[in-house]
């Protein structure tokens, strides 16, 4: 993996926002415009009673923090609480989803290194999705018990 030379400015208004393609949840890619290669970063906001996807990773690491309300995230067999400004480092084998059981907005920065390669738009690799959802990514947590998520697009 090649690193970035020099440097790149992103401003609020330079991102874009959009729907994951699997739970629908609005984020952003701040990095996406930069071509790092090595290095993702994402803001996400979480709408009440949603959750993300159920996955976990091959090579990356990623680093949960929270900006604005109180994250809720399940890692493993194990539901987290973390509060504004606090965060959670995840290695890439476990399974891990953040969620949002309140009736506010979370938003999280999500960042990752070394950026999965097979995930950057306009890759030609073929991958594995099972080695990234090893059980149904859609599954929410027990806390959202009763909750129809993703919404019907």
């Amino acid at each position: 993996m090649k690193p970035i030379s020099g440097y790149h400015l992103v401003r609020p208004e330079d991102l874009h926002w959009r729907p994951s393609n699997l739970m629908r949840i609005p984020n952003a890619d701040y990095l996406e415009r930069t071509g790092s290669e090595n290095l993702g970063a994402r803001l996400w906001r979480l709408p009440p009673r949603s959750a993300n996807t159920l996955h976990k990773h091959v090579r990356s690491e990623e680093f949960y923090f929270v900006l604005e309300g109180t994250g809720r995230m399940r890692v493993g067999e194990t539901t987290l609480t973390v509060p504004r400004h606090g965060g959670v480092l995840v290695g890439p084998e476990e399974l891990r989803q953040v969620f949002n059981d309140t009736e506010d907005d979370v938003l999280w920065l999500i960042v990752g290194a070394p950026e999965e390669l097979e995930f950057l738009q306009g890759s030609k690799s073929s991958t594995d999705l099972s080695r990234f959802y090893p059980v149904d990514p859609k599954s929410l947590p027990k806390e959202l018990e009763g909750t129809v998520w993703p919404p019907a697009p």
